[in-house]
């Protein structure tokens, strides 16, 4: 359950239109009720009543002390002030006239006080509104004209939050630093007793998916404290100054709740290097970040056990007054999950979905490589969809399947129709893939699928998985990865004669591959073990350099395609029988082609 954010704009939300619209209702019933009695009363004199009633043209009258209040004989109103004459009663009688008399003293009309009574109203709605946008409810996140300087922050109460440690699968490396923090919170006296100083703040670093803002939240109910989430593009405006009103409001905020935690999710939003932006450095940016710098450990910073955790997968652009110690004294990385965190991650997001006993969520952790925490539980969620969609009591290992190639690969494209000649030259491009990685067993990873059927912007893919988890690549991986990405052109080139533009994606993955190995991994003779920049528009070598890079990286490719090209000369029988077997089943899967080929099988992912 999350604390409830009230909107504070001037005039704006629900509860204020309803009130508005009652204000406008009543203002135009007020000015239609006036407008009617002045337009449908007529003030005549003493002098021109008293002709009248002698005309006999006046039928009723109501006289309450000196006043008249009466009614023609053609229905109009009139009003008039009379004297104190007894002849004038004799008169209206004479003349047929209906005469009643109020006391005035009793006299009481509450249309009377409907006038008073709006313009209270409208001035105690207009009071009220001030009043609320300026107070911003506690700091809410107030964001009316009166509230531009209020933090946006969301505080959450420790009674709303659920997670802990157990809540995180995986990640134990960053639990296990994030557990010191806990204990700081926790226990604050054992550290001061010898001169510890409390970390205020806590840098998580990691891809988007791989559970940075979990393990925050892990963090918050682990030590019963009050959280603070707030995102890095919330502290800017347009407006200068506004950024550092809010930095200023949300620590003030959680030193009033202490001990606390704030969380400030993307970083790197508001915390790039200073001097990068507009205005000479002078720009709402970096007077946001002054600020930050200032509240974390600035002259008049006290010690109110505030520890702030933020997050970030850019750390790089970060300015390093922000990481000096001090500042963020821990920066804990939350890497991709390992196979065992991945198994732990799937029985997590596996409560709840009825899967078939069949399924060996193991198998899937040994298949999904790379995957982040926000891909398995996406994994999880579209099998659940094919499932439901295929009208079945549960998800099976199919259903996985399916799951796991739409992640990867996309959704199968079945209006896209090619003709006999296109299907036969995309089924030797992708043999040319396959058969290149599977005679080169040692430096590439286990073919998974074969397909030429569409999936996504692909007109087939043959797609591998790593056996194990791979943390360095040698020269001989890389270059057995440049000849597989090469294999489709010299499958075409080898058969067809002629070339064609399905080898886009091939060129770019060879080259970026080559590229790497000459600029950045020192595995090129001739330019020798330097690093140069890839960065576009940031090149700190020479013309004579670029020169020598350009030509390792062509001699690189051209080497690697000569190769891919004879091992498929070499094995043109192994090439036509996997593309006869392709074109027949469009679809094969890694035991089908070792058994075709009669090659040996090497580490499957399949998770049945």
């Amino acid at each position: 359950m999350k604390i409830k954010k009230t909107n504070n704009m001037f005039f704006g939300g629900p509860k204020s239109i309803i009130i508005i619209t009652i204000l406008l209702l009543s203002s135009l019933a007020l000015l239609h009720w006036l407008t009617d009695y002045s337009r449908n009363t007529q003030v005549i004199s003493y002098t021109t009543f008293l002709d009248k009633v002698e005309l006999r043209q006046v039928k009723e009258v109501k006289i309450a002390g000196q006043e008249v209040f009466g009614l023609f004989n053609d229905g109009g109103k009139f009003e008039t002030v009379i004297g104190n004459n007894p002849k004038d009663w004799d008169k209206l009688r004479e003349n047929g006239v209906e005469v009643s008399v109020d006391n005035p003293a009793n006299q009481f009309n509450i249309w009377y006080l409907f006038p008073l009574f709006s313009f209270l109203f409208m001035i105690g709605t207009v009071l009220y509104f001030i009043r609320q946008s300026r107070s911003g409810n506690g700091g809410g996140g107030g964001s009316g004209i009166f509230t531009m300087g209020k933090s946006r922050a969301r505080m959450f109460m420790p009674s709303t939050i659920k997670e802990n440690f157990d809540s995180v699968a995986g990640a134990a490396e960053a639990k296990e630093e994030l557990a010191d923090v806990v204990d700081f919170l926790k226990n604050p006296k054992k550290y001061r007793r010898l001169g510890a100083k409390i970390t205020r703040g806590v840098l998580l670093i990691g891809e988007p998916g791989n559970g940075k803002t979990l393990l925050a939240r892990a963090v918050a109910g682990e030590t019963n404290c009050p959280f603070f989430s707030i995102s890095g593009s919330d502290f800017i405006e347009v407006f200068v100054g506004v950024g550092a009103a809010r930095v200023r409001d949300l620590f003030a905020q959680a030193r009033k709740h202490s001990p606390s935690i704030v969380f400030i999710d993307e970083i790197d939003a508001v915390g790039r290097h200073r001097g990068s932006g507009l205005g000479g450095g002078h720009d709402e940016r970096e007077q946001t970040l002054n600020q930050l710098l200032t509240e974390m450990d600035g002259f008049q910073t006290t010690d109110g056990s505030v520890i702030v955790i933020a997050a970030t997968n850019r750390p790089d652009v970060l300015d390093k007054a922000l990481l000096r110690p001090g500042r963020f004294d821990r920066r804990v990385d939350v890497p991709y999950p390992d196979l065992k965190s991945r198994e732990e991650i799937l029985r997590v997001h596996a409560r709840g979905v009825k899967i078939s006993p069949n399924v060996d969520l193991q198998k899937i952790a040994r298949g999904t490589p790379g995957f982040s925490g926000a891909d398995l539980m996406n994994i999880i969620n579209e099998s659940a969809i094919i499932a439901s969609k295929d009208n079945q009591i549960e998800v099976t290992v199919d259903h996985f399947e399916e799951a796991r190639d739409k992640i990867l690969l996309g959704k199968e494209v079945k209006s896209r129709t090619l003709s006999a000649e296109d299907k036969k030259m995309i089924a030797y491009h992708e043999g040319g893939h396959a058969l290149v990685q599977l005679l080169l067993p040692e430096t590439t990873d286990p073919l998974h699928k074969i397909t030429i059927i569409p999936r996504g912007r692909a007109l087939g893919v043959t797609h591998s998985l790593p056996e194990r988890e791979k943390y360095i690549t040698t020269k001989e991986e890389m270059l057995a990865a440049i000849m597989t990405a090469l294999g489709g052109r010299a499958a075409e080139e080898l058969v067809f004669g002629k070339l064609t533009t399905g080898a886009y994606s091939d060129f770019k993955k060879a080259t970026d591959i080559a590229r790497g190995m000459v600029c950045s991994y020192g595995m090129a003779p001739e330019v020798g073990s330097v690093m140069y920049s890839q960065a576009q528009g940031d090149f700190v070598y020479s013309q004579t350099t670029a020169e020598k890079i350009d030509r390792e990286v062509q001699k690189i490719i051209d080497k690697c395609y000569s190769k891919a090209l004879k091992l498929l000369k070499t094995n043109r029988d192994k090439l036509d029988k996997l593309v006869e077997a392709l074109l027949d089943k469009e679809t094969l899967y890694a035991s089908e082609v070792y058994s075709l080929l009669s090659i040996e099988p090497r580490a499957e992912h399949s998770f049945s």
